[in-house]
């Protein structure tokens, strides 16, 4: 029987959310939680703001990965392309470009009108605002769909909002404080072109972790999200030092 012949609850719909995301039809996921939004409201619990935000992060890497690759194409068959080959590659691009366009500012539009002005002050809207960090960011890099400068900007704003209100609101070995600082750092390499504000931005969020977790390693023992991300952090940590290093 489709569910759309039947009367669903908030839990049938997360149950099927969480069905859609593990078969990863992360459409029928965003499906299904938009529903919830229209139906109970803007606020939304920790599993279905997770569930939300991991199946646009997936449309999303997916767009991402296909523009890269052709990117790359670009460039390492310029010389030997046709110049029929080559605006066929441009088509494609530009047709990939306007997809994630379109699914950014589909996310954008939900935080904004939706779910940010529902949102508690805390860790519910630190999340929101990472997101809205993102999610411009990534428009950001695409800088043929408008101005870059606009763009990285509003990803700034928004970063530097949430970051404030984490580091009133939440531990240092809190997840969603780590995925921001992280994002956030990456932000600064990628859109901004500093490993030395990336760099320095990491090695803090890193060091209060730590310095934390020495204090109270109950704190952190039982967080596995916490332990991957600050893994994450390390390594680019690492990256960017490297870069730093071979730059002197």
């Amino acid at each position: 029987m489709s569910s759309r012949n039947v009367t669903l609850s908030r839990l049938d719909r997360l149950y099927l959310a969480k069905v859609a995301d593990q078969a990863e039809r992360y459409r029928d996921v965003i499906t299904q939680l938009k529903d919830i939004i229209n139906s109970c409201g803007a606020q939304l619990t920790m599993d279905e703001r997770n569930l939300l935000s991991i199946a646009y992060k997936n449309l999303t890497a997916n767009l991402r990965s296909s523009w890269r690759t052709i990117d790359t194409l670009q460039k390492k068959e310029a010389l030997s392309s046709t110049r029929q080959q080559v605006r066929l590659m441009r088509a494609q691009k530009e047709l990939i470009e306007k997809d994630i366009n379109d699914l950014c500012k589909e996310v954008l539009n939900l935080l904004e009108s939706t779910l940010m002005p529902a949102a508690d002050d805390g860790e519910e809207k630190v999340f929101y605002s990472k997101m809205r960090g993102d999610y411009y960011r990534y428009l950001a890099e695409l800088t043929r769909l408008g101005n870059k400068e606009e763009l990285a900007a509003a990803s700034l704003d928004a970063y530097k909002f949430a970051y404030k209100l984490a580091l009133e609101t939440l531990l240092p070995t809190h997840p969603t404080r780590l995925g921001l600082a992280l994002n956030f750092a990456v932000y600064f390499h990628d859109i901004l072109r500093s490993p030395e504000r990336a760099c320095h931005l990491a090695k803090h969020a890193f060091d209060e972790a730590v310095a934390a977790a020495t204090d109270s390693p109950s704190t952190i023992a039982s967080l596995e999200d916490s332990l991957m991300i600050l893994q994450l952090i390390r390594d680019d940590i690492i990256l960017w030092q490297g870069e730093l290093n071979r730059a002197d």
